[in-house]
């Protein structure tokens, strides 16, 4: 749902000339250094991207999500690492005090959130517990008014950064399933918590993440997400949900860039004479990608408006996300085989979105738990 197309195109409009202007010139330094620089970091800020989706009863933009879709179509157009540090206080990071936190949480800790004051992170992943969420170790035991911590949380975006950390655990040993987990907003400075090192991966350069360790770790019983024990992992899925139709968006607005780069470069590279662009073989890649594009774009603008409505769109956002990051994934491959010998080559920013790109189908759920999913959801319906 959009409440105000102009107000709206505005905020498209001021994004899209601050990722042309200042986000995508500053590429090759955070590839280069695997850091955003501070300067670019205060103007993110002082447009207020940390705080999109964040209410505006707590000093955010209180996007919706349709609204948001149209913002992530343009911050794909640039590094993943830009819209990776304003990612976790716009979802994941932020979602579950917004969806389930108590009103005193929201007031604490939103307002810091949305102005980019700290940096929220989400600890669902352990060593042993990925796509199978259930399953994990990390214990939160009840302790008069505390709650004691232990455990590893690993692959966690922002962790090096975060100023509180929105973190899963098990608060009842009895239930091994889902039911058992609750939800907790911890400050990263409470004594028993350290980090890892940094993650050396394959992309997305200025994305940081690391594991996050808690020894013993004791937190005020006021830090349980909605005072209630045993919807962590609910409040977790509904976060989830919402941040597969983000990512989907995402990959839209990278596969577009990509493309758009493709073009240009077909356009003007020459070969036997004449441009590339004239080739029927590449012409071939070019309208496939087009094509799956707007196939994704429809999906993702669907899903958005589906979930503003206030419907449930658990298998509308895992179709997103699966064909969406599928989508981006085989748009970078003909973008490298398009651009040739120089797609192999840093010069060229196909290279490096190929490999920054490879993370969407995996992270917020592969794209094998979309389909177990997709399939789930559809056999439930068939069987009621």
């Amino acid at each position: 749902m959009v409440r105000d197309q102009e107000t709206l195109d505005q905020l498209v409009d001021m994004i899209r000339q601050f990722v042309e202007g200042v986000l995508i010139p500053h590429e090759e330094v955070v590839a280069e250094t695997d850091e955003i620089p501070q300067e670019v970091v205060q103007q993110m800020r002082e447009l207020g991207l940390f705080g999109l989706t964040i209410p505006e009863d707590y000093d955010g933009l209180g996007l919706t999500m349709e609204e948001e879709v149209y913002i992530a179509f343009e911050l794909g157009r640039t590094s993943p690492a830009f819209r990776s540090l304003i990612g976790t206080n716009n979802g994941i990071g932020a979602s579950g005090l917004i969806i389930d936190g108590t009103e005193e949480q929201k007031q604490y800790f939103l307002p810091k959130l949305a102005s980019g004051e700290i940096i929220g992170s989400f600890c669902l992943t352990e060593p042993d517990s990925g796509s199978d969420a259930a399953s994990l170790k990390t214990t939160a035991v009840k302790d008069g008014d505390e709650y004691i911590l232990n455990g590893t949380k690993r692959f966690i975006t922002n962790a090096p950064h975060a100023g509180v950390f929105t973190v899963m655990a098990r608060t009842n040993p009895d239930i091994k399933g889902s039911g058992g987990i609750s939800a907790f907003i911890v400050d990263s400075k409470t004594p028993g918590i350290s980090l890892g090192k940094r993650d050396k991966k394959m992309g997305q350069k200025g994305a940081h993440t690391c594991d996050v360790i808690f020894e013993n770790c004791r937190i005020p019983a006021s830090a349980l997400i909605g005072g209630v024990e045993g919807v962590g992992f609910k409040t977790a899925m509904k976060v989830l949900d919402k941040g597969r139709i983000h990512i989907a968006a995402l990959s839209v607005g990278a596969a577009t860039r990509m493309l758009d780069d493709s073009l240009q470069y077909a356009v003007e590279r020459k070969q036997f004479g004449q441009p590339i662009a004239n080739f029927q073989l590449i012409q071939g890649m070019l309208a496939d990608s087009k094509a799956e594009i707007y196939a994704a774009k429809c999906m993702v603008l669907d899903a958005a408006r589906k979930r503003d409505a206030g419907q449930n769109v658990s298998t509308e956002a895992s179709c997103a996300k699966m064909f969406a990051t599928e989508m981006c994934g085989r748009v970078a491959d003909r973008g490298v085989q398009i651009h040739g010998g120089a797609g192999y080559i840093s010069e060229y920013a196909i290279e490096r979105f190929y490999r920054d790109v490879r993370l969407f189908r995996l992270y917020e759920g592969t794209t094998q738990i979309q389909q177990v999913i997709i399939a789930r959801n559809m056999i439930r319906e068939a069987t009621q």
